[in-house]
């Protein structure tokens, strides 16, 4: 550990893969801790991904928008939510990332992206960095492009609607429960009905790997 380290820093003293399959890994490190325990750490890691908040008109509160209803295996039910897709190793433009998650699970193409967050989920447990985008201005343009193993049925719903779903609990995803509710902060903050005034600042890509 360097001596500028923060004192609250673990020291890794080694680590390995210890289980591999598509989309992520797990690691595991033989880890001190400050105060000079030894001890063992897991945790999954996984490419970026990107999550689409795609509204067909240009983003104010009775605007549509494109969600989807997919099987969750984890939790034995299907979530609604938004369209999210990992990172490839060859993205060097989340924006471009996003419109293509959008294109293959929804079938609609984006008119407009804007970055809105990023956030990590649950880096307690994993390495997971989400990249949440709007896009506006979105349009029906042909089939889903899905992986074998996703099932998914699309839908529209008024973001007001979504909102409400948020906040009263219908809508239990995550990741939905981050991009409707920062989006409508922003507004609010911003004083704004639109994504306008809503984005942020482009962040830097970071490469992937294959996954979903």
């Amino acid at each position: 550990m360097t001596a500028d380290a923060d004192p609250l820093a673990w020291e890794t003293r080694a680590s390995e893969v210890a289980y591999t399959c598509p989309g992520f890994e797990v690691v595991h490190q033989d880890v001190r801790l400050p105060d000079g325990t030894d001890t063992d750490f897991d945790y999954l890691t996984e490419p970026p991904a990107v999550v689409v908040l795609p509204f067909v008109g240009d983003g104010g509160r009775d605007d549509d928008v494109v969600v989807i209803e997919e099987w969750r295996q984890a939790v034995s039910r299907v979530n609604r939510g938004l369209p999210a897709g990992s990172t490839e190793a060859d993205d060097d433009d989340l924006a471009v990332a996003a419109r293509r998650e959008l294109r293959e699970e929804t079938g609609y193409d984006a008119g407009d992206v804007s970055h809105l967050c990023t956030v990590e989920p649950a880096n307690g447990l994993l390495d997971s960095v989400h990249h949440v985008y709007v896009a506006t201005g979105c349009e029906h343009a042909g089939e889903q492009d899905l992986d074998f193993d996703e099932s998914i049925r699309v839908d529209t719903a008024a973001f007001a609607d979504l909102l409400e779903a948020v906040r009263d609990g219908e809508i239990r995803d995550g990741r939905t429960h981050v991009a409707v509710t920062r989006y409508a902060l922003e507004c609010v903050l911003d004083g704004a009905s639109s994504v306008d005034a809503a984005a942020e600042d482009e962040p830097a890509a970071t490469p992937g790997g294959e996954g979903t």
